[in-house]
C-alpha cells in the first residue's frame, strides 16, 4: 500500500483512533493490508472481518504478535497496539481501498480496467495481465479475489508506479458490482458473458442481467465498456452506458473479432482482427474454444489501454493454460489426456468443456466425462443437470461418470436415452470416481473431469493427472 498516516487511515475509513505506546497520528504505515492473521508482516494493516463462520477479531491477537503496524476493529481489544474502531470493517477496507487507488490514479498514469461476467472472468484476468505487463507495471488479482473483500484488497496492492489495475467483479446480489465500480471508478469496463451461474442467488436471468449491467452503467462518456457481441444480453448494454462501447465476438459487425478459428489437442489457432485494422496469426495454447472470446476481450481491452498487436499476440501464445484447475491438461502417460475443469461450473461452461472433449477426443478413442454438481443454480438445478446429461448424449461422449447426490439427474438423463451408444455409472464420491477411471481407462483415452468447486473434484482431477504423468 501507499504510505499513509495513522490519521490519514482513521479519517478515509472514519474510524476512531486509538493509539498505542509511542505511537503518534503522523506516523506512516506502507506495509501490506490483510485480513488473515497469517499473511501478517511488520508493518501490516489487520483488519478483522467477521465473517459467517468465524470472526476475525479472534485472531487480531495473532496479528499484533506478528508485527501489525494497525488494527482496524469493529470494538476495541485488549491488546498493546494501535487500533482504528469502525462500525463496518468492509466499508472500511473499501474505503481505504479507494481512498489509495484515487491517490495514484491522481498522482501519475494508473488506468484501472474491471471485468464481469457469468464466465471467463479469471482467465480474462489473467490474459490482461500479461498483456499489460509487457507495457508497465501491473496489479490484478490473485486467484478469484473477486468480492467486496477480494477487489478492495487487490486496489491496495497499487503502489505509486503502477500503471495499471486490472479488477475482477462478481456479484453475490445486485449493486454489487455497482457498489465495487464506485470504489474503483474504472477506465475500462468489459463483460462477458450473461448466464445461468449463480442463477439461484439472483432469482432469474433478468436479475443477473441487472446485476452485471452494473459494470456499465455508472461509466463517465470518457470511459470504454467492451462488451460481448455475440451474447444478445450484453450487446444490448451498449444502450444503457454512457461510455464510448467498443464490441468483440466471431460474427456481426464488431471492433475485435476472431477468424479462422482452429480447434485441437493443443490448444486454438485463430486470426486476431483489432480495431484499428491490423490483424495477425495466433497460436492460442489454451484448450477450448470458448476461450478464444475471453482471448478477445482481452485484446480488446489492451488494445483502448495502447498494447500494441505484438505484445497482445505474444501474451496470448505465452499462455499455457486459463488458471489452475480451468481446462487444465494433465496426464500423458499411455497417451491418456486428461482435463482438469473442476473449479467451477455453470450450465454454459459445463456445455462448452463437454464440447471441448467431443472436439479433441483422439478418433477410434472414448472420451470420458467425470461430471459433478453445478452449484448456486436454485429451482433451475434439476433441468439444468438433466440438459447436461443430454447434451453428452448428443455429443455422443463414449462414457459419463456422475459423481454426487446432486448431480444424480445428469446421470438418470442419459440412461433414460435408449439411443445412445455410450454408458453412464454414478458414484457416490470422488474416490469411488478415481477407482472406476484407474480401472477403465484405456490408452489413447480423453478425460474431463468438470464440476462446481464444492463438488470438490479438482482434487480427483489432480489424482487422475499423477496416476497418467
Amino acid at each position: 500500500m501507499i504510505a499513509l498516516s495513522l490519521a490519514e487511515i482513521s479519517q478515509v475509513v472514519d474510524g476512531a483512533l486509538h493509539l498505542a505506546g509511542a505511537c503518534a497520528p503522523s506516523d506512516l504505515v506502507n506495509g501490506s493490508v490483510q485480513t488473515d492473521s497469517r499473511l501478517i508482516e511488520p508493518g501490516s494493516i489487520f483488519v478483522a472481518k467477521p465473517g459467517a463462520v468465524t470472526d476475525g477479531h479472534l485472531f487480531a491477537p495473532v496479528a499484533a504478535a506478528q508485527g501489525a503496524a494497525v488494527l482496524v476493529v469493529e470494538r476495541l481489544l485488549d491488546l498493546p497496539v494501535t487500533q482504528i474502531v469502525v462500525v463496518d470493517a468492509v466499508a472500511a477496507l473499501g474505503a481505504l481501498a479507494s481512498t489509495v487507488v484515487a491517490r495514484v490514479r491522481a498522482a501519475g498514469t494508473l488506468k484501472i480496467v474491471a471485468v464481469t461476467g457469468s464466465n471467463g472472468k479469471t482467465t480474462t484476468k489473467n490474459l490482461l495481465r500479461s498483456m499489460l505487463e509487457r507495457v508497465g507495471p501491473t496489479v490484478a488479482p490473485r486467484g478469484s479475489f473477486n468480492n467486496q473483500v477480494g477487489a478492495p484488497m487487490t486496489m491496495l496492492e497499487v503502489t505509486d508506479d503502477t500503471r495499471f489495475l486490472v479488477i475482477e467483479m462478481g456479484a453475490s446480489s445486485e449493486g454489487a458490482i455497482a457498489n465495487l465500480v464506485r470504489l474503483a471508478r474504472p477506465d475500462v469496463g468489459i463483460v462477458l458473458t450473461i448466464g445461468l451461474a449463480h442463477a439461484g442467488e439472483f432469482g432469474d436471468l433478468d436479475g443477473t442481467v441487472r446485476a452485471k449491467s452494473e459494470m456499465v452503467t455508472d461509466l463517465l462518456p470518457t470511459d470504454v465498456a467492451v462488451l460481448n457481441a455475440d451474447d444478445p444480453r450484453v450487446a444490448q448494454m451498449a444502450a444503457i452506458t454512457p461510455a464510448r462501447v467498443v464490441r468483440f465476438g466471431q460474427y456481426g459487425q464488431v471492433d475485435v473479432r476472431a477468424s479462422d478459428v482452429h480447434s485441437g489437442r493443443t490448444g486454438t489457432t485463430f486470426t486476431l482482427h483489432l480495431a484499428d485494422g491490423q490483424s495477425a496469426p495466433v497460436v492460442f495454447p489454451v484448450l477450448g474454444e470458448h476461450h478464444v472470446m475471453n482471448a478477445l476481450a482481452a485484446a480488446a481491452a489492451a488494445e483502448v489501454l495502447g498494447v500494441s498487436l505484438r505484445d497482445i499476440v505474444a501474451a496470448l501464445q505465452a499462455t499455457t493454460r486459463a488458471e489452475r484447475w480451468r481446462m487444465e491438461v494433465l496426464g500423458g502417460k499411455d497417451d491418456v489426456t486428461i482435463i482438469n475443469d473442476a473449479y467451477n461450473a455453470s450450465p454454459d461452461s459445463m456445455s462448452a468443456a463437454l464440447k471441448t472433449l467431443a472436439q479433441i477426443g483422439i478418433p477410434g478413442r472414448r472420451t470420458i466425462a467425470v461430471l459433478g454438481e453445478m452449484a448456486e443454480l436454485g429451482e433451475l438445478a434439476g433441468e439444468e443437470h438433466d440438459r447436461i446429461g443430454l447434451l453428452a448424449v448428443r455429443l455422443n461422449i463414449s462414457q459419463m461418470i456422475v459423481v454426487g447426490q446432486r448431480a444424480r439427474r445428469m446421470h438418470i438423463s442419459t440412461i433414460n436415452e435408449g439411443s445412445w451408444d455410450g454408458e453412464s455409472a454414478y458414484v457416490d464420491t470422488p474416490d469411488e470416481a478415481f477407482e472406476l477411471v484407474r480401472n477403465s481407462v484405456n490408452p489413447g483415452d480423453t478425460v474431463l473431469v468438470k464440476s462446481s468447486n464444492s463438488a470438490g473434484l479438482r482434487f480427483l482431477g489432480d489424482r487422475l493427472g499423477d496416476l497418467f504423468s
